[in-house]
């Protein structure tokens, strides 16, 4: 895997989100489930642009 600039950025923003959408969880603007949704699909647009995840397939 190439990292470079993007990815590593998009990776940070990601985790800014990510404690976003828990905060938002946690104050009770979220439930579980829709965070956990929200989380799992942006977490693989990450990993796609990583080019650790393709859409259709089987993946880790």
């Amino acid at each position: 895997m190439k990292t470079n600039f993007t990815t590593i950025t998009i990776q940070k923003l990601f985790e800014q989100y990510e404690q976003e959408v828990l905060e938002a969880e946690r104050n009770g603007y979220l439930k579980e489930n829709t965070a956990k949704t929200y989380l799992l699909h942006s977490g693989n647009f990450v990993k796609w642009c990583k080019n650790e995840f393709e859409p259709g397939l089987r993946n880790k």
